[in-house]
């Protein structure tokens, strides 16, 4: 019986739910389509949230976009292969059934995808407790395109250290390391190449060829007939399905006539030779199982029953908490159940202090996980509500990246290390890179580095100890001198620094003292408004930007005066940073000076500024060259009368004629970009007076100061969730 259901009535996430409430009483695998690459992510995330046990996978497209559809990426195109395969094993006779759900859109549905039947052929089955012959594996591994290396550090590659085999396959996110006692496999598990660390125990893996390079054209089937006969599809929107599928279908089509560079040829032959799936083919496919639509229904879909949900979306809130106390409060005594859905436990306990500030006696259910859109269901009397809805703060998915390009170079540092190299051994010092050679430990073949020292002494170390190694730093033009294995100089020297470090810190205690000596204001506590502000911040604190802003806090509560340095990338969030220090100051009836070296950033701050503060009372301006003098004296005026809270400025800031009522905090931005006369006029400002340095790119003398502790230091290092590497290319002009 190939039931097609037609379901209206759903809103938000509502439908995560209801799909999880079907994958948890049905056997079989689920594939569930939508509109496009961001929803389908966001409904993955979502559904991984309340399906912690379930295997969901992501299905992308293989190409790069946006634009015309122009280069493959090899990542993606193993992902579709390993999630194709494992939803084609789900159906196989013999195998346990499991909870497997495949997301997917149309861009990635349209691409064929090799038949499963083929790649099982292909592929090398590892089983733990089974025989395993080394000579063997390493003929058929050659034979399906893998490369022997030193180091695995990518996928296609392996490498063979006594009964120790590490194997990137182009199936898997993670590589594989496979352990035999004599010939037989005794444990399989993935690792992380750069630390060499185990992530999990498996007992059986498949090796899957390289699918760019191994397989013919013919062997190229459409994604929707690689699926086993009993897999659910659902479909959200078939009318934008069935449109979008056929604009991607002749879109990619015609890339086979369209003229590329040399460079592209590779590509332009792979995508000749890949068939795409016509719309005919899809609606055939979908049509001959069981599926489930919502939204518009296209003439193609004909469902043969309906069911109807009574839900409505979470509404705006726009950070107004009186309007959300009233709405919950509605719920409650209408006979609903109050859940706020948040990403993580300290946004509870805002809730919590936020509810207490107001007052507000509120029933409601707090749930640590993170779904994407709120929603009301009217018929199971539940509200779902979600933190970043409340807040309007940014939702950021994440799809899976494993083990990074980035994260490779470090492993790969060991292979382009030459013979003639310098490296330092943590315990034994600086000795010469002299390759690796396999010695016999126990009766078993194992791969070491062989390094010299003075003398040609020989020093083996293990590949299991390489985190003691690194590439010797010093100065340039100079050849160091070797350390002498067994002697006590390099334990010496390591001492002498220690005690060399001892007395800086000696000097770091009697500046300290001096510091604290002097006098400063000290700011309140925060309040319900500090914590309003830093709530509605639009997307999800990074840990390291959550500790600078703590680290400030704490600092402006302290009765001496502030000087702290934050030093992070741009992008990484110093100016919402900045933003908080500043709301903090202005709440106790102080005014914030924020210098700035151009007239550009000074248009861009307050612009942040002003969007971030307007809405809580708090009035700012900027100065710079292109303010007219009638302006200019306006503002001073203002500042003189304590009537302005934040002054964003250039030099324009260190003027005589600027007179502060009551300055409290001073924030410079790049401080390296000041002469010396600006950091003169500086420090009369900052006399008593919170100061807050941000800089990408600290000079030598400011970063001194702060590793010398005569200032402190905050450093953030994480990029915010869902940040895109910068992509760069270099193209001819047409």
């Amino acid at each position: 019986d190939q039931a097609h259901i037609q379901v209206s009535g759903l809103a938000g996430s509502g439908k995560s739910f209801v799909l999880s409430g079907l994958v948890l009483n049905s056997c079989g695998p689920w594939l569930i389509i939508t509109p496009d690459k961001e929803s389908a992510a966001y409904l993955y995330n979502t559904l991984a949230e309340l399906l912690p046990n379930a295997d969901i996978m992501f299905i992308p497209d293989s190409f790069k976009r946006p634009g015309l559809y122009e280069e493959i990426v090899a990542g993606q195109v193993m992902e579709r292969t390993e999630a194709v395969n494992k939803l084609y094993q789900n159906g196989l006779v013999g195998y346990m059934k499991a909870s497997v759900i495949a997301v997917t859109y149309p861009e990635a549905l349209v691409e064929s995808v090799i038949a499963p039947a083929s790649v099982a052929k292909q592929q090398i089955q590892i089983r733990k407790g089974e025989d395993l012959g080394v000579d063997g594996l390493l003929a058929l591994l050659v034979d399906i395109g893998f490369e022997r290396v030193d180091f695995v550090y990518e996928p296609g590659q392996f490498s063979i250290r006594g009964g120790i085999i590490d194997i990137f396959s182009f199936g898997n996110e993670w590589p594989y390391r496979i352990e035999l006692f004599d010939d037989e496999v005794e444990s399989i598990r993935t690792f992380d190449p750069l630390t060499q660390l185990s992530q999990r125990n498996l007992s059986l893996v498949n090796i899957i060829p390289n699918v760019q390079t191994h397989f013919s054209n013919q062997e190229y089937i459409p994604l929707i007939d690689a699926l086993p006969s009993e897999t659910h599809i659902w479909i959200h929107e078939p009318l934008i399905l069935t449109e979008k599928y056929q604009d991607s279908f002749e879109r990619i089509s015609n890339l086979s006539i369209i003229n590329v560079d040399p460079d592209h040829q590779a590509m332009q032959r792979f995508v000749r030779e890949k068939q795409f799936t016509p719309t005919h083919k899809l609606i055939a496919g979908i049509n001959s199982r069981r599926w489930v639509a919502e939204g518009d229904m296209h003439e193609f879909f004909q469902p043969t029953s309906s069911v109807q949900f009574k839900m409505k979306s979470q509404r705006s809130f726009n950070k107004n908490f009186p309007l959300l106390i009233e709405d919950l409060k509605t719920h409650t005594a209408q006979g609903r159940t109050n859940y706020i859905f948040m990403s993580n436990a300290r946004q509870v306990e805002r809730f919590y202090t936020i509810f207490e500030d107001l007052a507000a006696r509120i029933q409601f259910i707090p749930i640590t996980k993170s779904i994407h859109e709120g929603f009301v269901d009217h018929n199971a009397k539940v509200v779902c509500y979600t933190d970043h809805q409340i807040f309007e703060r940014f939702h950021s998915y994440h799809l899976r990246r494993g083990f990074t390009k980035d994260q490779a170079l470090n492993v790969r540092l060991l292979r382009e290390l030459q013979p003639g190299d310098y490296v330092t051994h943590i315990d034994h010092g600086i000795g010469k890179y002299s390759g690796l050679e396999k010695i016999n430990i126990g009766g078993h073949l194992q791969e070491s580095v062989r390094l010299f020292y003075k003398n040609n002494d020989i020093l083996y170390v293990s590949i299991h100890s390489l985190h003691k190694i690194s590439k010797f730093v010093g100065k340039e033009g100079t050849e160091p001198v070797l350390s002498k294995l067994g002697s006590d100089a390099w334990e010496n020297l390591k001492r002498k620094t220690k005690t060399k470090v001892k007395d800086i810190a000696r000097e770091l205690i009697k500046l300290y003292a001096l510091r604290k000596n002097a006098e400063g204001f000290a700011f309140a506590p925060d309040g319900y408004l500090q914590n309003e502000l830093e709530a509605s911040f639009i997307y999800e604190d990074t840990p390291d930007q959550l500790k600078a802003t703590q680290d400030v806090k704490e600092d402006m509560e302290k009765p001496h005066p502030m000087d702290r340095l934050i030093c992070g990338d741009v992008g990484f969030g110093k100016t919402e940073v900045a933003i908080r220090a500043a709301f903090k100051a202005v709440v106790d009836g102080k005014q914030v000076a924020v210098l700035v070296p151009t007239t550009i950033l000074a248009l861009q701050h307050n612009h942040s500024f002003k969007d971030r503060l307007e809405s809580l009372g708090v009035s700012v301006d900027y100065v710079n060259r292109f303010r007219s003098v009638k302006e200019k004296k306006n503002i001073m005026e203002r500042v003189r009368e304590g009537k302005l809270d934040i002054v964003i400025g250039t030099h324009a800031l260190l003027n005589k004629e600027m007179q502060f009522k009551d300055l409290g905090l001073l924030i410079v931005d790049e401080e390296q970009k000041f002469g010396v006369s600006a950091k003169e006029k500086l420090r009369k400002m900052q006399v008593n007076v919170d100061t807050l340095t941000l800089t990408a790119t600290p000079i030598p003398r400011t970063l001194q100061f702060s590793l010398m502790a005569a200032r402190d230091l905050s450093i953030i290092r994480t990029p915010p969730p869902n940040r895109q590497p910068i992509h760069t290319e270099r193209r001819v002009f047409n």
